[in-house]
């Protein structure tokens, strides 16, 4: 676990970076890749159930061109991937392209694979791969897709805040669909 110490200090302008109004870190790093991973779950959770709620009915199957995923499809591939990173983790790689649901299924079946795939990484038991090799495949490829569906939001005309995600309250395990609420968007 990381020893960590926040200072505050005034800011002195609006134009400030986060670091330059005292938010300042110090720290001796002694967590692992596979921390960093669960950690990295827990921000796939926040931003991604910040894309998925309040989304109405229709944008489950907006299409933004005649050959582009549908929100719905993207979300059915999420949970696709958290449950292949899952079988990689164990040492028992299997892929199985899911049948996309409703949303509500969809959004269930990712939360509910970003918390299988934390608790095993929450236990002691070996990983089938370098925690590196999970990163760069199913993570991410997750971390990506978030990304389209915030601009397919957008694009959809029910578009998501921007927001401090330094600021945000993301926390390690805490991988539902229930998240913090934001600190600072704009």
């Amino acid at each position: 676990m990381a020893h960590t110490r926040w200072l505050s200090l005034r800011a002195k302008s609006r134009n400030e970076t986060i670091l330059e109004r005292g938010y300042k870190l110090m720290t001796v790093e002694t967590n692992s890749a596979r921390e960093l991973i669960r950690h990295t779950l827990a921000t796939l959770a926040y931003r991604g159930g910040k894309t998925m709620r309040g989304a109405d009915a229709d944008f489950a199957e907006f299409r933004a061109g005649e050959n582009t995923r549908t929100p719905l499809e993207i979300l059915a591939h999420l949970g696709d991937l958290m449950e292949w990173a899952l079988s990689i983790a164990k040492g028992k790689e299997k892929w199985k392209k899911a049948d996309s649901g409703t949303w509500d299924r969809e959004v269930a079946r990712f939360f509910s694979s970003l918390q299988a795939f934390d608790n095993y990484l929450a236990t002691t038991e070996p990983l089938g791969c370098p925690a590196q090799q999970l990163f760069q495949s199913a993570i991410a490829d997750a971390l990506t897709h978030v990304g389209q569906l915030a601009m397919l939001r957008g694009l959809a005309g029910i578009p998501i805040r921007g927001e401090n995600y330094f600021l945000a309250d993301i926390v390690t395990g805490k991988v539902g669909a229930e998240q913090s609420a934001p600190h600072f968007e704009f």
